[in-house]
């Protein structure tokens, strides 16, 4: 069922138990998705539906093979159903409706990753929740330096309503 957000797109979580129970991975979810909609208003509408999937790295191993001919697990994968005009579309009518997309998690790369970077894995997994959504928006970081820098500032925005660190600044 999916979850309850205001002006947010609705989450349809699907959480593997390798993920346990340690954190409210649904109430986290509600909360990425709210916050990536305070950035990207296009997103600010709950007549949106999101798949999210917190998987292992097998799962997510046979997606990428499949889809992107890497054979190897990624930490977030998304799969966007609605062009970026269709999305910008159902966000001014708010009657259309429609399945944003797919977004894919993996755990052991998410967890060893968390580690790495000296961060909680919610606080990882909260921060590919939303690259995972503003990539169904329609935003790209692939096409060069000025699309990943200003997806990265929404991202780095969107966090900091949810109180995470900025996850691009390095540490001193």
């Amino acid at each position: 069922m999916p979850s309850p957000a205001t002006n947010a797109p609705l989450i349809e979580l699907d959480v593997d138990p390798l993920w346990g129970q340690g954190t409210d991975w649904e109430a986290l979810a509600v909360r990425a998705a709210e916050a990536a909609a305070a950035v990207a208003p296009e997103l600010a509408h709950d007549n949106l539906l999101v798949s999210l999937v917190l998987a292992d790295d097998e799962e997510v191993r046979a997606l990428n093979r499949q889809w992107r001919a890497k054979d190897s697990a990624t930490n977030v994968l998304s799969f966007p159903m609605l062009s970026r005009e269709e999305v910008l579309h159902a966000a001014a009518d708010e009657r259309a409706s429609g399945m944003l997309g797919d977004v894919i998690v993996a755990h052991g790369v998410c967890s060893r990753e968390a580690s790495d970077k000296g961060v909680t894995l919610a606080d990882h997994v909260a921060h590919l929740i939303i690259h995972g959504l503003l990539h169904l928006a329609g935003l790209d970081h692939e096409q060069g330096s000025e699309e990943a820098e200003a997806m990265e500032a929404l991202e780095t925005k969107a966090l900091a309503i949810m109180g995470v660190a900025d996850p691009y600044c390095s540490a001193a």
